[in-house]
């Protein structure tokens, strides 16, 4: 900020924009928005890069403006009485049974479009599980990675292509801040990569009253190649991938040992965080205890949530580099060579396998749908030769969607009339959503309607933009969406583009497909959006054909392909569309938390019953796609699948959509809008599932 100095009536403003509790409070996003609203869009909705711009004449006046400064005191009230975590769930519910944090590792954290340190939903499900952490007062902290680029930027090529841009985060302009040693060096810690020192730092976040740790390797006492090894997420390359989870598991308990911190529970979201445990094991071995009982010491203290439903999915590393990097530890009592290896491996032939590693060292695992967790039981019972399928020792905890973030703020004033002011301290109560049945249906189908108009509002301001800026084609701008019309049923497929998501299903007949969008009377429009991972050729080759067909005049530009799908992107969309489809192989889905977004801003589900719509699906609150059961030949799934949604669509679907009384009000469909909502909002929640942590995971860990 230069030389400016702010007002000292509001001189908190850069320490409530550095701290991301914003991002859900609509008391905190519109301080800043009529702070200088100009601005608040040029941003991004990004309050640390806005501060940097205004000038001082504008603070000087925001602080002699009586109605800023009732909105100031409004959200500083708030955001004093949110970080008093006394009065919050845990406390109350728990006292003190903990005697340190609950440590939440995983490889990426979805917060907001101005930390872009995500690929997707396993991010998602982080940000949204830390968000829910610090409203229920849990004492968290999480630990992650600092990508200075991030996951890349997306651009369609003429020809449908994807290409790939990373760009570099100024750390300056993002909602994070340097922990600095004692010594002022911003070196915390050191981990031993083979045969070198990798020096390891670290930002802090502040999520309400949860702290995330981001890791960063871009120090000065790093060679080049070491400071580039924080630089991205997800890279192709194996042994790129094994530094790093080295460093995320190992660097990352060193990182929280330097700072004095020593946490009680130690949460591994997904196999890329297991080293955390070896790191563990490591300390207990040299506090003087046997393999044995260091073993059992971290397992009493470790939970284990899976997300990948198949073993392609899982992390494998050869054997001998596993050896080769972690030959320095191998001088401790217990732990050798084939010791070591054991513990990754389900047979002695086996790669070494990260999900392997963390279900034989923590003591609490489970799987994020019920269906996943009978999948994850299947995949992994030789682990447990002596127990029953039905008894791996695996549970199911269903992810949720931290509604707060999610919620359109239309929609939330809407429940605030009709659900109560204080629904959201009730929203995993079912009966609160029972007074959903008394929002009358103009209210609610104007909503949605007001919801999808922002929406379309943004594709056009996103294409006009790239026709501006980035001189695309013609064929192009009509890809992004620039026909797209309000009236018409809007279907959103909108995923990470991966084979087994089948992003072409609905292209398996043509023509048919052509009569239903260029339909007079009751037409439909189609919305894709989604990134395919750089080294995955055919998923690429997958959003080439749709893009192909998107630029296609046939379609009327009623088919669109969203360019670079991100967290801001997809607020607008699971708030506006009509109708969310997914389309997965089945058992291939663990849960899927997208379509609980839409669902809980009035959307409506079209999906295989896979992952969480595999429970919720009521048989009138949204459609199943195709059997229930497995289909053992992917042709025959694709040609099932394929049937029953254009019979849905055409029998169920559209007429439902486009059915209305004499005020033009389509009341059958806000009759299933509210089934959705009712029934799907309160289980499917942030607040359920983080409350369910606590009581089937982290309680009885602590009380081991």
């Amino acid at each position: 900020m230069g030389d400016i100095t702010i007002p000292e009536r509001i001189n908190r403003l850069p320490e409530l924009a550095r701290n991301l509790w914003w991002a859900w409070h609509p008391e905190g996003r519109n301080l800043f928005r009529q702070l200088d609203y100009p601005l608040w869009r040029w941003s991004s909705h990004n309050p640390v890069q806005q501060l940097s711009e205004v000038k001082q004449e504008e603070f000087i006046k925001a602080a002699s403006d009586p109605e800023f400064l009732a909105i100031y005191d409004k959200a500083l009230t708030t955001f004093d009485a949110d970080m008093n975590i006394g009065n919050k769930w845990f406390k109350r519910t728990y006292g003190d049974v903990l005697d340190g944090p609950i440590a939440y590792f995983s490889m990426e954290f979805a917060l907001h479009n101005s930390l872009p340190i995500y690929a997707g939903g396993l991010g998602v499900l982080a940000g949204d599980l830390c968000k829910e952490a610090s409203d229920l007062g849990v004492p968290m902290i999480a630990v992650g990675f600092m990508y200075p680029q991030g996951y890349f930027h997306q651009t369609i090529s003429p020809k449908g292509w994807q290409m790939e841009e990373y760009r570099k985060l100024d750390f300056t302009l993002a909602p994070i801040t340097r922990i600095y040693a004692e010594d002022g060096s911003p070196c915390l810690a050191e981990v031993i990569l083979k045969n070198r020192t990798l020096h390891i730092g670290a930002w802090l976040v502040h999520l309400g009253n949860v702290k995330l740790y981001l890791l960063d390797t871009g120090l000065p006492q790093n060679s080049p190649e070491d400071r580039e090894l924080s630089n991205r997420l997800y890279t192709a390359d194996k042994e790129h991938r094994l530094q790093q989870e080295m460093l995320l598991g190992i660097g990352g308990v060193r990182v929280l040992r330097s700072l004095g911190i020593y946490p009680s529970i130690w949460h591994a979201n997904e196999g890329h965080t297991s080293f955390m445990m070896v790191e563990r094991l490591v300390e207990y071995i040299k506090s003087g205890k046997t393999f044995d009982d260091a073993m059992d010491e971290v397992r009493k203290r470790t939970i284990f949530t899976t997300h990948t439903p198949v073993p392609a999915g899982h992390d494998i590393f050869d054997p001998s580099l596993i050896v080769s990097y972690f030959r320095h530890y191998r001088p401790l009592p217990g732990l050798n060579r084939r010791s070591l290896l054991k513990l990754g491996c389900a047979n002695p032939e086996d790669p070494f396998n990260m999900t392997v590693l963390a279900l034989k060292t923590a003591g609490n695992s489970n799987a994020v749908s019920k269906l996943h967790g009978e999948v994850t039981r299947h995949m992994w019972k030789d682990l447990w030769p002596d127990q029953p399928e039905s008894q791996v020792p695996i549970i199911s905890i269903t992810n949720g969607v931290h509604v707060p973030t999610w919620i359109a703020p239309e929609m939330r004033d809407l429940f605030n009339k009709y659900l109560g002011e204080d629904w959201l301290h009730h929203q995993d109560d079912p009966s609160t959503w029972d007074h959903v049945d008394n929002i009358p249906a103009e209210e609610l189908w104007n909503c949605h309607q007001q919801l999808k108009r922002k929406m379309f509002h943004i594709i056009l301001e996103r294409a006009q933009l790239r026709w501006a800026n980035a001189g695309a084609t013609p064929q192009q701008i009509l890809a992004m969406g620039s026909l797209l019309d309000h009236d018409t049923l809007t279907i959103g497929f909108i995923r990470r583009f991966a084979e087994y998501k089948r992003p072409a299903l609905i292209f398996q007949d043509i023509e048919r497909l052509n009569r239903m969008v260029n339909s007079d009377l009751r037409p439909v429009q189609f919305i894709f959006a989604g990134k395919s991972h750089p080294a995955d050729i055919p998923s690429k080759m997958l959003l080439q054909q749709v893009h192909s067909i998107a630029r296609d005049r046939n379609f009327q530009g009623r088919i669109a392909f969203l360019e670079d799908y991100d967290i801001r992107l997809a607020r607008y969309l699971v708030q506006g569309i009509d109708v969310w489809l997914n389309v997965p192989r089945r058992t291939r889905e663990a849960s899927g938390t997208s379509g609980m977004k839409s669902c809980l801003n009035g959307g409506l589900h079209l999906s295989v019953p896979d992952g969480w719509w595999f429970e919720a699906h009521n048989g009138v609150n949204g459609w199943a796609i195709g059997k229930t059961e497995p289909v053992e030949d992917p042709r025959n799934e694709d040609i099932d699948d394929a049937a029953s949604l254009y019979n849905l669509l055409e029998n169920e679907v559209i007429p439902l959509f486009y059915q209305r009384d004499r005020n033009d009000l389509p009341r059958d469909w806000t009759d299933m809008m509210k089934r959705s909502i009712r029934t799907n909002a309160p289980v499917y929640s942030a607040r359920r599932m983080v409350k369910q942590y606590c009581d089937l995971m982290y309680l009885p860990a602590a009380r081991a």
